[in-house]
């Protein structure tokens, strides 16, 4: 390729006198798309003439070069064309060229990216992915290097540049276009907007491209910028400028320091690129600027900015030449070819390719026919099964390929990349023996994954080029890009990679998908798996197969329209999972015979939640249950293990049979939930409920403990309570439900254990040993164990059996004891001090109220934040269990003490029943529900709206919608409720695809005439009032308004940008006919 820049001479000085304007031809040939405005260029400044250069095969490659002079090299450097030579002892005035023009035009070309990966896909995960710049300690992989993102919630910004105006082509980083589906918009520099979609995404080299309709411009006439990866010399001054750190817009200034650098390296399971040079230069270009072109003083892209040194101010640019050849294609609308021998070559300098056994008259002819050069290739590694293994090995040599010389990357890949599925001969050295070896090349894109299964909540296909080589593993087999609900119950992790699945071979995904599609719903199968990084060990693990929460589908990536299209799968076979199984226990230690009768009481179980709402942050929960009756079968558990209604539940009895299990209700104020299973399905297997105790427990009482340990051994115990004393839990971020309003059996010497019984010598049950779930005043998870009395359960049992209506009443207040001495401060008369003295209770305390739980409740309007309560119909309360003995009452009759002053007051009480989470709805990303009974305690004025649960990363509503908010408002509509809400935003679907081409026409695509007309309009037309909402316009560009109201009264409106592709609506609705209790279906 001819060298179009002018090098000069720097051994001559340049002559006295007038300096010369650039020659005509090449002065119209750098100036073409530089129309400046005349006075914009600085009288400071002006061109310089510079000699023609000689034509090459290659660019020469200067190696390095010092802070401030030029390292040597073997050929004189080559400098940039803005370069001046000082002129000593001339009185001639010489002027340096200006950016100015350059810029002014360049920038029209430019674009800020705005994506978001939609799904979790090969090294990128969905939403949050290569957060640059945030604490290492967070992300570890970018302990040197990070790529230039800029994060946002749920979303990344970066920039690219037009390289085809005319058929919208962009060019960007390949990790900003990335192997996975992702939505994206280009926002040019006059903050126009348009989709993108990508439509090519390099399998290896770190670019890509993306494209939008040039006709959706309506403002601004596009620019393009020209690639001219030639013109990248040592020494040339360059810009880069586009999307820095999240700013709109910056412009950093560099020298190309290096033509030659290795490409950098991000990490292990990190996309990485290799197999090319990298150019660095000292610019600190940040988060953001990835895809920026690297510009010379011509407004040529010379190279594209990709990544940068974390500790260093220095950048990476990738070189532009197979860009280039890429564009070509893309531009033809055809497949760009790439060949690979899955091998990883390396550039060493000719000392260090000399230790390997290369010869001198080798090195002579090589040295005398590229004299830029100053090293070789060399095989650095290569994949096991690929088309090189047991062909090249690592040390081995290139000197040529096809009979060619190849000194370095560009050469090689030229010869391979035309010769996909062809035979190629290759020249090495492997020690001092020079050889020929035949290999036949690989496409490239056959091991870059196209397409991937969605199945459990999860994301899985085969394992791509990029990951293999980070591990060293066989490309192919089925990758796990994010577990999901499923397969996170056998713990396949993120980079795992299934083996077998039911004992069926799964090498790819196509045996993946057959082998799922023989499981039915509900089943439990065994899966043979092992993590990337400890590709040696195998595992296997029981799943759990989901096919009711979420869907089963295969998505292909379609390169036409950027988008991956999705397939459903057939439904699962109707074959029922479980079959009846009988089982026994273990026998005991004669000196465990309480421990050996009560064991037949337990159970353990186990709760997967598919999504995380009502105040949610886990999605795995275990613990111990207790069969409290066997006709029908009942089992109660405390609310630490299924803490709220929306799961999977699975029982195992007698550690052998693990059957699905059913909720029939979760207490609203006391730590238990009651659970139901199909008895069949246990066969002969010896069970027995408990038998509850009538005498409550005491101070000092000596009791047995009897339960399950960590290891799922028995543990029992004869031991002591210590107290009993008030639960105390803080009010947790998010909001999630909390025992409280109870008190708690504490024992002496407490063993470790997963949960157990406090019983008698005759094995009579006087409380559940359960686990309570907080906070700690940082925000942290905890629990802790403590006996819940039996009376609190007894009751509610005993109406479920006799077949009553299951509702709970009781204050929608949060109490708590206070002394008499602090009571006496507040106003407690001497009275009443004496009737709690001679009430014989074991405490002189009185309960106050510490919070109200619902502002809207008929509680919240008779009862006050501190109101300490006396007496409750008619008898003196001095502890909280005291107050059990009112919860099924209608209104109970109170005496408080208030602001010094004692009131009678009649108190309604609320009915809780009602209040767990019975409908979810999925609306682009949110998880969408009524405010559940947490919420409202840390809220003083509840919003009328519906309540945001969650957000999916990678989501719309992730890169706008904040968890914990009320949708209030849609499109300036109110929203009531979950049908209202649905109301709206369905109406404003429909509407956005009714939408006819608009009849507004842009300045950019009006005629003379049209103009002209415009023009004779007045200016104040754009102030007249216009209430038409229902017309053509479609300058919204598929945002949807949504007005919210968080916890604390903050008001934001804010436009989520619609995608109906890959995230539809959904709802969960509760079904006591299902065995989960839930059913999915679309909205």
């Amino acid at each position: 390729m001819d060298d179009i820049l002018h090098p000069l001479v720097v051994s001559t000085p340049p002559p006295k006198g007038p300096i010369a304007s650039p020659a005509p031809l090449e002065a119209e040939e750098v100036a073409t798309d530089l129309k400046a405005h005349r006075d914009s260029m600085s009288m400071a400044t002006t061109q310089f003439e510079q000699a023609p250069a000689t034509s090459k095969a290659f660019r020469e490659r200067s190696k390095s070069v010092g802070l401030g002079s030029y390292a040597w090299t073997l050929n004189s450097p080559r400098l940039p064309i803005d370069y001046v030579s000082p002129v000593t002892g001339s009185s001639v005035p010489y002027k340096a060229r200006s950016w100015e023009p350059t810029l002014e035009t360049a920038i029209k070309a430019i674009v800020s990216i705005k994506a978001s990966h939609v799904r979790s896909f090969d090294t990128e995960t969905s939403g949050n992915i290569h957060i640059s710049f945030l604490s290492l300690s967070l992300f570890f992989i970018y302990l040197l290097f990070s790529f230039s993102f800029f994060l946002l919630s749920g979303g990344y910004t970066a920039t690219g540049f037009i390289v085809d105006a005319e058929r919208g082509i962009i060019l960007t980083n390949r990790h900003v276009v990335s192997p996975g589906p992702i939505v994206a918009q280009a926002v040019l520099t006059n903050y126009e907007e348009v989709d993108l979609e990508p439509v090519y995404r390099d399998p290896v080299h770190d670019f890509g491209f993306m494209r939008f309709d040039p006709t959706r411009i309506k403002f601004m006439e596009l620019k393009e910028i020209k690639l001219s990866p030639e013109r990248a010399k040592v020494g040339l001054d360059i810009r880069v400028v586009g999307n820095d750190a999240g700013e709109k817009l910056s412009i950093l200034a560099g020298t190309l320091a290096r033509l030659d650098r290795r490409a950098p390296e991000y990490g292990v399971g990190e996309y990485n690129d290799f197999n090319t040079f990298y150019l660095q230069a000292a610019s600190g270009t940040s988060g953001g600027s990835s895809g920026s072109p690297v510009l010379d003083i011509d407004g040529h892209a010379v190279a594209l900015n990709a990544g940068g040194a974390s500790r260093a101010s220095s950048s990476y640019y990738l070189p532009l030449d197979r860009v280039l050849r890429a564009l070509t294609y893309i531009q033809k609308g055809e497949i760009v070819p790439r060949g690979t021998l899955q091998t990883e070559f390396e550039y060493l300098p000719y000392n260090e390719v000399r230790r390997l056994g290369l010869k001198a008259h080798i090195e002579e002819k090589v040295r005398n026919k590229f004299p830029e050069e100053t090293g070789m290739l060399v095989v650095r590694s290569l994949l096991p099964k690929g088309p090189a293994d047991d062909i090249l090995v690592p040390g081995d040599i290139i000197i040529g390929c096809n009979g060619k010389m190849v000194p370095h990357f560009i050469s090689l890949f030229a010869i391979l990349d035309d010769a996909v599925e062809q035979e190629v001969s290759l020249t090495i050295s492997r020690g001092k023996k020079v050889q020929d070896v035949k290999v036949t090349v690989q496409d490239l894109h056959s091991i870059t994954p196209n397409k991937f299964v969605e199945i459990g909540g999860g994301v899985v296909h085969e394992l791509s080029y990029q990951l293999a080589k980070s591990y060293s593993q066989p490309t192919g087999g089925v990758y796990v890009a994010t577990s999901g609900h499923m397969l996170a119950s056998a713990s396949a992790w993120r980079k795992s990679i299934i083996v077998s699945v039911n004992n069926i071979p799964t090498p790819n995904l196509d045996a993946f998908i057959e082998a799922m599609k023989t499981l039915a719903d509900g089943a439990r199968v065994p899966v043979r798996f092992y993590a990337l990084h400890k590709a040696y060990k195998d595992k296997v693990m029981i799943m759990h197969v989901d096919r009711h929460w979420h869907k089963f589908r295969l998505a292909i990536r379609n390169d036409t329209n950027g988008l991956w299209e999705f397939a459903d799968m057939p439904p699962p076979p109707a074959t029922i999972p479980y079959t009846p199984s009988t089982a026994s226990f273990p026998p005991l230690d004669p000196s465990l015979a309480l421990a050996q009768k009560l064991m037949l009481s337990f159970v353990a179980i186990d709760f997967y939640l598919p999504y995380l709402v009502d105040g949610m942050k886990a999605t795995q929960f275990y613990g111990t249950g207790f069969i409290v009756s066997t006709n029908p079968p009942l089992i109660v558990c405390d609310r630490d293990t299924i803490p709220i209604g929306l799961g999977d539940i699975f029982i195992t009895f007698a550690n052998s049979i693990i059957i699905p299990g059913r909720l029939l209700f979760l207490h609203p104020f006391y730590n238990y939930v009651i659970l139901t299973y199909d008895p069949t399905l246990i066969g002969d297997t010896p069970v027995k409920p408990i038998e509850f105790s009538e005498t409550e427990l005491n101070q000092g009482d000596e009791i047995n403990f009897v339960g399950i340990g960590n290891d799922h051994s028995v543990v029992m115990k004869k031991t002591t309570v210590s107290s009993v004393s008030n639960i105390g839990t803080r009010e947790c971020s998010p909001p999630r439900w909390r025992a409280m309003n109870v008190e708690g059996i504490k024992i002496d010497d407490s063993l470790s254990s997963q949960g157990g019984l406090i019983t008698n010598d005759e094995g009579q049950v006087q409380a559940f040993w359960v686990s309570y779930s907080s906070q700690n005043e940082k925000g942290k998870d905890i629990s802790f164990m403590s006996g819940l009395l039996s009376s609190l359960v007894k009751p509610t049992v005993d109406k479920y059996l006799r077949g009553e209506k299951m509702v709970f009443k009781g204050l929608n207040a949060e109490l708590w004891t206070m002394r008499i001495a602090a009571a006496r401060t507040l106003g407690l008369s001497d009275e009443w001090v004496r009737k709690i003295e001679e009430s014989g209770s074991s405490r002189h305390t009185l309960l106050y109220v510490l919070n109200i739980l619902d502002e809207r409740s008929a509680c919240a309007q008779v009862l006050n934040v501190g109101d300490v309560i006396l007496s409750v119909n008619g008898k003196l309360v001095t502890r909280m269990s005291h107050m059990m003995l009112v919860h099924q009452q209608d209104n109970i009759d109170m005496i408080i003490l208030r602001d010094g002053k004692e009131l009678n007051v009649n108190v309604p009480m609320s009915e809780f029943s009602g209040y767990e989470t019975t409908r979810v709805i999925g609306w682009q990303g949110a998880l969408i529900q009524r405010p559940y009974k947490a919420v409202l305690e840390q809220v003083r004025n509840v919003p009328a709206g519906v309540y945001v649960s969650c957000t999916l990363y990678g989501s719309p509503a992730s890169n706008v919608l904040r968890p914990g908010v009320w949708i209030v408002e849609v499109q300036g509509k109110p929203v009531k409720d979950l049908d209202s809400f649905l109301e709206v935003v369905h109406s404003h679907e429909t509407e956005m695809s009714r939408r006819r081409r608009p009849s507004y026409i842009p300045p950019v695509q009006r005629t003379a005439d049209e103009q002209a007309q415009l023009e004779k309009e007045q200016d104040d037309e754009a102030l007249k009032p216009d209430d038409d909402e229902d017309d053509d316009d479609d300058n919204d560009e598929g945002y949807i308004r949504i007005k919210t109201v968080s916890r604390n009264e903050t008001v934001r409106v804010v436009a989520v940008k619609l995608d109906l592709h890959y995230w539809d609506s959904w709802q969960l609705i509760h079904d006591d006919k299902s065995i989960c209790g839930w059913s999915s279906e679309d909205c």
